[in-house]
């Protein structure tokens, strides 16, 4: 992080918000001329600061209606179990993000997204349910997204 300046910063920023954005477009917002500006996102992507692009897509639009946040209770805290719950949940396209937590009675968070509630009570009584060694589920469902990002933030890395 020590070697970032006020460009890396801008750079990464700007990405962040539309990773579509020409190397000449992206040159400009940020002050630059387009050879230094590209040479510094391959040199920000080869330091592991931006690991991938991908598209962001509307979930609505693709019928998946209902996002769940789940918090699984495991009976044993072994690396085993661990492990073989783990590889289960990398299975499942519907889980969108996996958290071993603490402080929540629970071991794993988990966010899902589904058509609607009848694919999330299959989700959960034919997948969840059935790994060996959960013994508590408990969802809560979004009603509404106040703030969606996928932007991280880098204030903190101004004054460096």
């Amino acid at each position: 992080m020590d070697n970032l300046d006020r460009f890396d910063l801008r750079i990464l920023a700007e990405l962040q918000a539309d990773s579509r954005v020409s190397n000449q477009e992206l040159a400009e917002r940020i002050g630059l001329s387009p050879s230094p500006c590209s040479r510094r996102v391959k040199q920000l992507e080869d330091d592991g600061y931006i690991t991938r692009q991908v598209a962001l897509l509307n979930p609505k639009k693709l019928g998946l209606t209902l996002t769940a946040y789940v918090l699984i209770g495991m009976d044993r805290h072994t690396p085993e179990r661990f492990a073989n719950f783990q590889s289960h949940i990398l299975q499942w396209p519907e889980v969108q993000e996996c958290s071993l937590i603490t402080g929540m009675d629970a071991d794993y968070q988990l966010k899902v997204v589904v058509p609607d509630m009848e694919h999330y009570q299959q989700f959960l009584l034919n997948k969840v349910t059935r790994i060996e060694g959960v013994t508590s589920v408990r969802s809560s469902f979004v009603l509404n997204n106040i703030q969606l990002s996928t932007c991280l933030p880098l204030d903190h890395l101004k004054n460096k």
